[in-house]
């Protein structure tokens, strides 16, 4: 289905180009997408957002740079990876750093998180289900333990947010994309981890993030 959504959001730091089209294409799920979306809410700036079914990813896949999502058309031009294009919208949305070093702060953080979930994407791909459990086991308890004890340590230092002692579109990515995580690997991140379950509702009481959510299509996860 495709969704044309036009959010009312404050506005942060530069504006986006006034005439720029941007269309959004993932699956019906917030994972690696809502990140994208959060930042579009953000900065209450119009999007296409085409969530498509796994039937039919097929014909789209073939037009996509490497053959994955989500993926992002500026004006026509498709451009894929989630990180890549939240770092692209950050600076016009106000989100970035405002030196080399804060922007190396960020992305040390959004690194930090794909190791963190980089096991989920494993266990979705398993098929032999005494190897998935036991890969979710893991992940639940050391690997989720071994980084979250690191963010709550940084939350807890920097103010309540993961760099610079501010709002950034990290902050952004790991909240949307976290969202997912009890419908892709049934553990939530909120539920033993004060200062990232304050993150999460720092992220969800921004006004366009706020109006987003009460607004957006009900997701797979």
């Amino acid at each position: 289905m495709l969704l044309k959504i036009l959010q009312t959001g404050f506005m942060g730091g530069k504006n986006i180009r006034k005439m720029s089209q941007y269309k959004l294409t993932y699956f019906n799920v917030k994972g690696l997408g809502e990140p994208i979306r959060f930042i579009f809410a953000y900065m209450g700036k119009e999007f296409q957002d085409n969530r498509i079914s796994h039937e039919e990813w097929p014909q789209f896949k073939e037009k996509t740079p490497f053959g994955k999502m989500p993926f992002l058309e500026i004006d026509g031009k498709v451009y894929y990876q989630s990180v890549p294009i939240l770092r692209y919208l950050a600076p016009q949305a106000g989100l970035a750093g405002k030196n080399a070093e804060e922007d190396l702060e960020i992305d040390m953080i959004a690194g930090a998180y794909g190791d963190l979930i980089s096991e989920v994407t494993r266990y979705r791909r398993m098929e032999n289900l005494i190897e998935k459990e036991k890969l979710r086991e893991t992940f639940i308890n050391e690997t989720v333990p071994f980084y979250m004890s690191k963010f709550e340590t940084i939350l807890k230092k920097n103010g309540g947010y993961l760099a610079n002692g501010k709002l950034s579109w990290a902050d952004l990515y790991v909240v949307g994309h976290s969202s997912s995580l009890p419908g892709l690997i049934g553990y939530d991140l909120n539920e033993n981890y004060p200062f990232w379950k304050e993150l999460t509702e720092r992220v969800y009481s921004v006004p366009g993030i706020k109006e987003w959510i009460k607004k957006r299509p009900e997701a797979v996860f």
